[in-house]
């Protein structure tokens, strides 16, 4: 059985919400983080937080908090690499990330990411649902599972200057698996990056 780390992706810069973590933010009574790491913790075997800057911030969830191995924020591959290389040290074979700002995400997520990777014998799984305004189904690529042996590509393609994670994925190749929208039609990989964003979220969980 392989054994999976579970890497919240925290690093960003938050621009559009003035420089806050977005995980930190509230959503009826709970950090979006909060409804993050419940989600995911029964999907792993262990799970930590890939989140740049002081670490205090997050000392109340008990979690090893790494930032990226390479300076300049990088964007997510960054952490993606990082992520990896704590893997690979301590003896994991497999690394899914999620957003630290998408409270919504599914709980057989890892499970159906293993499943391709196991079957179609990939490196890389990203998630995907369907986007109503754009009539197909879109990569989320900040949610995936990843094998540690890519770790030297992935510096090789961050040193070169690679940022867009699907390019990447696309040339190790990666697959994807698709999750559909809940019986109320909501994406469960909503994120918030905007204020608007997180009345969306409130609006939406007060109809769960």
């Amino acid at each position: 059985m392989s054994k999976i780390i579970g890497v919240i992706l925290a690093g960003g810069l938050a621009t559009r919400m003035g420089g806050q973590d977005k995980g930190l933010l509230q959503l009826h009574g709970q950090t979006i983080l909060d409804r993050v790491v419940a989600t995911l913790t029964p999907q792993v075997d262990t799970l930590l937080i890939n989140a740049n800057g002081p670490s205090e911030r997050f000392d109340d969830y008990g979690l090893p908090v790494i930032s990226d191995s390479k300076a300049g924020f990088l964007g997510p591959l960054a952490g993606v690499l990082a992520g990896m290389e704590f893997a690979r040290a301590e003896g994991f074979d497999w690394v899914a990330t999620v957003a630290a700002d998408t409270p919504f995400f599914p709980q057989d997520f890892v499970h159906r990411c293993q499943d391709v990777a196991d079957n179609v014998h990939v490196p890389v799984v990203l998630a995907s649902s369907f986007d109503a305004e754009k009539n197909k189904y879109m990569r989320h690529p900040t949610f995936g599972l990843w094998h540690v042996s890519l770790i030297a590509n992935l510096t090789e393609a961050l040193d070169s200057g690679v940022r867009k994670i699907v390019l990447w994925t696309d040339s190790v190749g990666g697959s994807e698996v698709r999750f559909d929208r809940d019986s109320n039609n909501r994406d469960p990989f909503f994120n918030v990056n905007t204020p608007q964003d997180l009345d969306k979220a409130i609006a939406m969980e007060s109809s769960r």
